[in-house]
């Protein structure tokens, strides 16, 4: 039997800059595919001792509820993104709802003295839990899919830290629950400066939404079809 899994994720300590472009749209299908096996297989904290390799993602609409927690509330921004992806990642449907009963995927925006708390007692309700990085998801999955996300971005240390996170955390939490050093072109990876949806990662979260890979097809049993899915998806996203 399959169990449910527990993946952390937080943002480690950088500078954020200004090179937010796609330094092109010089890379080519084998950087993608690359970077597709890099993210969307494994994971980069597994507290149950095994990274997982199989697809990963919703299998129903994502329902959003935003809690905002932070003296500057930034809800309005962080539900324009959420609905954007609507029109950005083919094969996925995003909704927010009014109801957090409804939700499985929740969204805390927090003040940074209010991290620690929201990280241990609200996602994980356990005080010793440890806390990485400077916001985080979690997800919890079986083979059969995602069922719930929780990501804590913090509001209060500028507009591009919350741009950062608020992407990172919510693109990470549909799926690509991995990140790599060596990914220069994308948001999963801490040292690089993106505040945007990049197109590297566009493609990557179109190709996993794509009908033709299903929640729990193994790594090895989807190479071959990659190359026609990205190809399909480089044809939308120009």
């Amino acid at each position: 039997m399959d169990y449910v899994k527990f993946v952390v994720f937080g943002f480690g300590m950088l500078l954020l800059g200004l090179a937010n472009g796609d330094a092109a749209s010089a890379f080519s299908d084998k950087s993608i595919i690359y970077g597709f096996n890099k993210t969307v297989f494994g994971s980069e904290f597994s507290p149950v001792g095994a990274q997982s390799r199989y697809i990963r993602k919703f299998r129903s609409p994502v329902r959003f509820y935003v809690h905002n927690r932070a003296r500057k509330n930034r809800r309005k921004e962080a539900k324009r993104f959420i609905l954007s992806l609507n029109r950005s990642i083919r094969g996925l449907k995003t909704q927010i709802v009014t109801n957090p009963d409804r939700a499985n995927f929740h969204l805390y925006i927090v003040d940074r003295s209010d991290y620690n708390n929201t990280v241990r007692n609200i996602v994980y309700g356990r005080s010793t839990a440890p806390v990485r990085g400077r916001c985080m998801v979690r997800s919890i999955f079986t083979r059969f899919g995602i069922n719930r996300s929780d990501a804590v971005v913090v509001s209060n240390e500028g507009k591009k830290l919350f741009r950062r996170c608020l992407i990172e955390e919510i693109l990470q939490g549909l799926g690509p629950l991995n990140e790599d050093t060596s990914l220069k072109l994308s948001m999963f990876n801490d040292r690089t400066r993106h505040t945007v949806f990049t197109r590297f990662d566009r493609y990557i979260l179109n190709m996993l939404y794509d009908k033709r890979l299903k929640t729990g097809d193994s790594q090895k049993s989807v190479q071959s079809l990659l190359p026609s899915v990205l190809g399909d998806v480089k044809r939308r996203i120009r």
